[in-house]
């Protein structure tokens, strides 16, 4: 039987590297895989469904299952996760010292519907009393200008989102005190340059996202693996054949930070960073699957539906491929 000819778009982290290269087989697939930046991905996916499988938001694809006629299916397999206290940005002059201090001012993101801002706005809603309604939000390209939301929304009345003009960046709006705040993925350049007029809210934030999962339990997912719709309804084997790829690719990011005969990061104290992460988080410290995700997961479709970007209140279990949730025993 000839294998089945996919495309595949995705980043090229250390834990999908090894099917990019092609040294991991897929049962049944002859992948060919695009290695390009996530924004060029999920825009591409988005708008025009241009690939089989695709590394794509959380956000818009859980937005997505809300179409007439839905273009994905998700399998339980998370490429990118990352604690977002990092991600909050504020002039130095808008008078926030502390995280309550953003009620009633003027936030930027490059988009509401982003995963990286669904999290943040929902923990400072759950953590901090920073409701979603309490501020403004402004959208628009962070560091290039013109940028809309990929996807329509229709948010209840009582959210406040206006896009910036169309010859401004969020990045610059930030450093020229005309927004007080900032919630975006990226790092802005404004920071990265040291203007003295940017920092973080969380200037500890490592601190406190380690007390934040202590607490919760939750390491934030960013982005999940989908199949194109058409492809999934004919061949439905290929979610678990997919699903048993990314776990043995990740496997092998697992040992290689683990590697101690030559350091295969440019880190000089990884060998300390993972043994504290295990230590804090568990030997699977970035799991894949449905079970041990349902805690960040149903953290996540709450503050989706709660930010009026969800209809109904989903449940982890039915945005995911069924023939992804279970595997054979022995």
């Amino acid at each position: 039987m000839p294998k089945l000819h996919l495309s595949m778009a995705c980043c090229g982290y250390d834990r999908t590297r090894p099917l990019i290269e092609g040294r991991i087989p897929i049962d049944g697939i002859d992948l060919t895989c695009l290695e390009l930046p996530v924004e060029e991905v999920f825009f591409r996916m988005v708008r025009h469904n241009e690939f089989d499988i695709a590394e794509l938001s959380l956000s818009s694809y859980v937005l997505s299952l809300f179409s007439e006629q839905p273009s994905f299916v998700a399998i339980p397999v998370f490429p990118s996760r990352f604690f977002r206290h990092s991600s909050v940005y504020i002039n130095q002059s808008s008078g926030i010292r502390e995280p309550n201090d953003l009620v009633g001012k003027r936030v930027g993101m490059p988009e509401y519907q982003l995963t990286a801002c669904v999290w943040i706005r929902g923990i400072l809603s759950d953590e901090y009393a920073v409701p979603v309604n309490s501020v403004s939000y402004f959208t628009g390209g962070l560091e290039q200008s013109g940028r809309p939301e990929k996807l329509a929304l229709s948010l209840p009345p009582d959210i406040r989102v206006q896009p910036i003009p169309t010859n401004k960046t969020l990045a610059a709006l930030l450093d020229a005190g005309e927004i007080d705040a900032l919630y975006t993925p990226a790092m802005p350049s404004t920071f990265r340059t040291g203007s003295r007029k940017v920092k973080r809210l969380f200037e500890n934030y490592q601190a406190i996202e380690r007390d934040f999962f202590l607490k919760t339990r939750v390491f934030p997912i960013m982005h999940t693996v989908v199949i194109g719709r058409e492809v999934y309804e004919k061949h439905p084997w290929v979610a678990q054949s997919l699903c048993k790829a990314f776990a043995l690719a990740q496997r092998e990011a697992y040992d290689d930070l683990y590697s101690t005969s030559a350091l295969k990061f440019m880190l000089p104290w990884l060998t300390r960073h993972v043994e504290d992460t295990r230590a804090l988080m568990g030997q699977d410290f970035w799991p894949y699957g449905l079970e041990p995700n349902v805690c960040v997961l149903e953290t996540f479709l709450r503050y989706h539906y709660e930010q009026g970007l969800s209809k109904r209140l989903l449940a982890p279990r039915e945005i995911f491929a069924p023939e992804a949730l279970e595997s054979f025993k022995i």
